[in-house]
């Protein structure tokens, strides 16, 4: 694997281990008040496995899922947008699509998932490795991409079995309309899925509220419709 630019400051939250990808992969889990529900992948942002991103799970798991955040950048967190690009850029698109299989893989083996497929939701670089999952991966039954980043190759989805549920803003200059309706033509020529694109008066990274960037109300807005869409395809 390729080595990832270390990082200084806060380290990634960490409270799990298991193998993945010829390696030991580390994450973030975290389980329901009632100990057992259907399984969700959450893929974090290009500055790594941060609060914001275990706050994402902890989430999750008060909805009734059990939430596993993968750490991709393994321990390491970009403190700026510079050092992020690099992290990022450090780790091919194939290699990310193979941990976070791995991931799925530990998912699905816990005794407390109680689903046999799973989310996936994730966040600027995470939203598009949401998508490179689901179009790689048959298990990814609902996924969720928040403002994703597809870097490089638009993904193959003619596998793609997920339903779809996107969250875009208005305001987003890093990802134009335009690329957003590229983005959801090749899905549904492809796979023959129409994905749920949905826009919101707010620019990239409206749902991190550790940043200026937050937009609150749009946040609440993704999110209430977020969570009856993967109960509805989780169960």
């Amino acid at each position: 694997m390729t080595e990832l630019p270390k990082s200084t400051g806060a380290p990634a939250r960490q409270n799990v281990t298991f193998p993945s990808g010829g390696t030991t992969a580390h994450g973030y889990l975290a389980l329901p008040p009632s100990g057992r529900g259907p399984g969700v992948i959450v893929i974090q942002e290009w500055w790594g496995l941060t609060d914001h991103i275990a706050d994402v799970a902890d989430r999750l798991a008060r909805e009734g899922f059990v939430a596993l955040a993968p750490d991709l950048y393994g321990g390491n967190v970009a403190h700026e947008s510079q050092e992020a690009l690099r992290m990022m850029q450090a780790l091919p698109v194939p290699r990310g699509v193979e941990l976070l299989s791995g991931a799925v893989d530990h998912l699905l083996s816990l005794p407390e998932v109680t689903s046999d497929t799973v989310g996936a939701v994730g966040f600027c670089m995470g939203g598009g490795f949401v998508l490179y999952l689901a179009a790689a991966d048959p298990r990814v039954s609902a996924a969720v991409p928040f403002y994703g980043v597809i870097q490089g190759e638009m993904p193959d989805f003619s596998g793609l079995k997920a339903q779809i549920l996107g969250h875009f803003g208005e305001l987003d200059e890093s990802i134009p309309a335009e690329t957003v309706e590229r983005l959801a033509d090749a899905i549904q020529q492809e796979s023959g899925i129409v994905p749920d694109f949905r826009h919101y008066p707010a620019g990239h990274a409206f749902f991190n509220d550790g940043r200026p960037v937050h937009h609150a109300e749009s946040a609440a807005r993704a999110w209430q419709s977020t969570v009856p869409f993967l109960h509805e395809q989780l169960g």
